[in-house]
């Protein structure tokens, strides 16, 4: 055991001690001076503290000094009844503070009684109790927090780990405290009474023991009772407030001192309404100008003063931001920074800024968070923060929508008119300026508020500027959403996926796939616009084929095959057959012997002018079911089903391929086209 633990052990034992061991009163002394300046520490540390783990221990120091004043208690009463004497320390207590009057003191130890049971302590019970009832609801918030930081990778492994340990220790903290200020409580009752013990006490054994007169007894014991009663509710005081500084320290940025002058003062301009307030007090009222001016004139020139200084520290401030700015980018750690590459950009002339300004009625912010909500439920893809900005090399209504730093798409927009799109015949009458609509490239008009209301009622498909960007905004991100969801990103959903069916997650990663894997397998299902919302059934269909194949392209297809529902809902309507194109026995064949297999897995060696067939007889057929209005669907076996697509998404990226086992039993199936070499 260390020399420290063993001194603080003897002081506990010698505390319990002087319970049933009579104290020498000059000794006595020296613990009441001990038991104030002990006291007084207490109160600076709980000042001095920005927050209440870093006086953790608190709880268990007001135990320890509650045993500890309780024992002087014990101490000072029974030198009181048996010498009548408590010390020097007592008898300056009793006669100084009380000025020489027993009902003046009677008075001043009963307001301090009063203050500290039913003020301080009061209050630092009900504010205990109420932190730790708040602490112990937040924690599994705070917990899910902690992990939601952790797999966005914004803290790293200890940093969540010390951030647990803070939570559990705000809890325990509060927790004791609620029940610590229980003690303080009940040490305010226990001096009461034992006043009333040495009182009444002192009287009858210093007249029967010590054969004293009536009127000296009261008055030596009325002193000796007064004073080791200040003594003994003085430090509880401070302990008390100490206690309350605690509990009731909330988000700080110092400590008591610090937060003071910098919150409370941070207003001066009210210390004039105070000075005004207080010099019409004394003009007014019989209080009178002399007490009341002079007292007013000094918040006027503290006002003042701080005003100055607030000024000051503004302009300190921003030299220092300016200074840093400068020095951050003259260091060389600034380059590092221009490195970084946003997924998704937005940038605006100077001419749209209203679109972002929500001041100027924009909602283009607002739009941005159902566009991320809609994309997640279509596309079960978390969709990456998108960085919006103005951009002065740009025309004034001129847009242009960036993927990790390339223009993907760009537009224009005039906002005080609205985009009317045409039904299939064009009224004469509506008129405007030609455009066309930059999602889909149908063309449009850009016609005026005048315009509107006929442009409704001929049949026209009329939408305000706002809804434009976020339409063609929504197609630009579903169309590169596979572009979007790297490594970092399947991890995400894949730690997301854990929380529910841990055990699926567990069988497959890492023993049979890695996230490489499974983020190729997801791309390739996003590049065909197929949503990868259902997880689970995704990671089912790779946990049963993953052993046997690590070929990226075979796995997508086993995921296509058992999302047949989904992919059957999405490209049928259920009560109209499902109009396709197929694929005639020539061209299955000629695929199916161009495929050639390889160490790295099989891939199509087609020649070239094979190819350009290919793509010719799918053009016809495609630009009839155009010409009729329908969705072109290419219907596939599904052996050849991912060769075929990767000859058409070349020159016909919107075209979708579907194999027969991607589609449900029920659903009727009509061939409006054959492809054939």
């Amino acid at each position: 055991m260390k020399i420290k633990d063993l001194v603080i052990l003897i002081g506990i034992i010698g505390i319990v001690l002087m319970m049933v061991i009579p104290i020498p009163t000059p000794l006595l002394d020296v613990l009441l001076i001990i038991n104030i300046s002990a006291a007084i520490m207490i109160l600076l540390i709980g000042m001095n503290t920005q927050n209440a783990l870093e006086f953790s221990i608190f709880p268990a120091i007001l135990l320890i000094t509650t045993l500890f004043r309780l024992a002087l208690s014990v101490s000072t009463t029974r030198s009181i009844l048996a010498n009548a004497d408590g010390g020097k320390v007592i008898d300056t207590f009793g006669a100084f503070v009380a000025g020489g009057q027993i009902a003046i003191g009677f008075v001043v130890f009963l307001i301090l009684v009063v203050v500290q049971f039913i003020v301080i302590t009061k209050g630092s019970e009900r504010v205990a109790e109420v932190a730790a009832r708040f602490t112990l609801d937040a924690m599994p918030g705070k917990q899910m927090s902690i992990d939601a930081d952790l797999n966005a990778g914004l803290i790293n492994e200890q940093q969540a780990r010390d951030r647990r340990q803070k939570i559990e220790r705000e809890a325990d903290f509060y927790g004791a405290m609620d029940g610590a200020s229980k003690f303080v409580k009940g040490d305010a009752i226990a001096s009461i009474i034992i006043l009333i013990i040495n009182l009444l006490g002192g009287f009858v054994i210093g007249m029967a023991i010590h054969g004293m007169p009536f009127g000296e007894a009261l008055s030596k014991y009325s002193i000796l009772t007064i004073g080791d009663g200040l003594v003994s509710q003085i430090p509880a005081l401070l302990i008390s407030t100490s206690a309350g500084l605690m509990v009731t320290r909330a988000a700080s940025e110092g400590n008591l001192a610090y937060d003071l002058t910098t919150q409370v003062f941070r207003y001066p301009k009210l210390l004039y309404i105070v000075a005004g307030t207080i010099s019409m007090l004394g003009i007014f009222t019989p209080i009178g100008p002399m007490a009341t001016l002079p007292f007013a004139a000094l918040l006027v020139f503290a006002g003042w003063k701080m005003s100055g200084a607030l000024t000051k520290r503004q302009q300190e401030e921003e030299q220092m931001e300016e200074e840093q700015q400068i020095e951050e980018v003259r260091s060389p750690e600034s380059v590092i920074s221009l490195l970084q590459v946003d997924p998704i950009e937005f940038e605006f002339g100077y001419g749209l800024i209203p679109l972002a300004d929500t001041q100027q009625g924009g909602d283009l912010l607002d739009r941005i968070i159902m566009i991320r909500r809609q994309c997640a439920l279509e596309l079960g893809l978390v969709v990456p923060v998108i960085r919006i900005r103005d951009n002065i090399q740009l025309k004034p209504n001129e847009y242009v929508i960036k993927i990790k730093g390339n223009t993907v798409a760009r537009g224009d927009l005039l906002l005080n008119h609205y985009l009317a799109m045409s039904p299939g015949f064009d009224d004469d009458a509506i008129v405007g300026i030609e455009t066309s609509e930059p999602a889909f490239g149908l063309p449009a008009l850009w016609i005026d508020e005048n315009m509107k209301e006929r442009a409704e009622l001929s049949g026209y498909t009329v939408v305000d500027p706002p809804s434009v960007v976020a339409t063609h905004l929504t197609e630009v991100i579903k169309k590169h959403a596979h572009e979007l969801l790297g490594r970092q990103e399947a991890k995400a959903l894949v730690e997301n996926l854990k929380e529910s069916y841990p055990a699926l997650v567990d069988e497959l990663i890492p023993s049979i796939l890695s996230i490489g894997d499974i983020q190729k397998v997801l791309v390739k299902l996003l590049r065909e616009k197929i949503s990868i919302r259902d997880m689970v059934t995704i990671f089912e269909t790779l946990a049963d084929h993953g052993p046997y194949t690590k070929d990226a392209d075979v796995l997508t297809e086993y995921v296509r095959q058992a999302l047949s529902r989904q992919i059957t809902h999405q490209f049928s309507s259920g009560a109209d057959p499902l109009r396709v194109i197929t694929v005639g026995p020539t061209l299955e064949k000629k695929i199916a012997e161009s495929v050639q297999q390889s160490e790295q897995g099989s891939y199509l060696a087609l020649d070239p002018v094979s190819s350009q067939q290919i793509y010719q007889r799918l053009n016809e057929q495609v630009n009839k079911q155009i010409q009729s209005g329908q969705q072109p669907i290419v219907l596939a076996s599904p052996t050849i089903r991912m060769y075929l697509r990767q000859i058409v998404e070349r020159m016909m990226q919107d075209i979708p391929v579907l194999s027969y086992s991607e589609l449900e039993p029920n659903v009727e199936v009509q061939s409006v086209g054959v492809v054939n070499l």
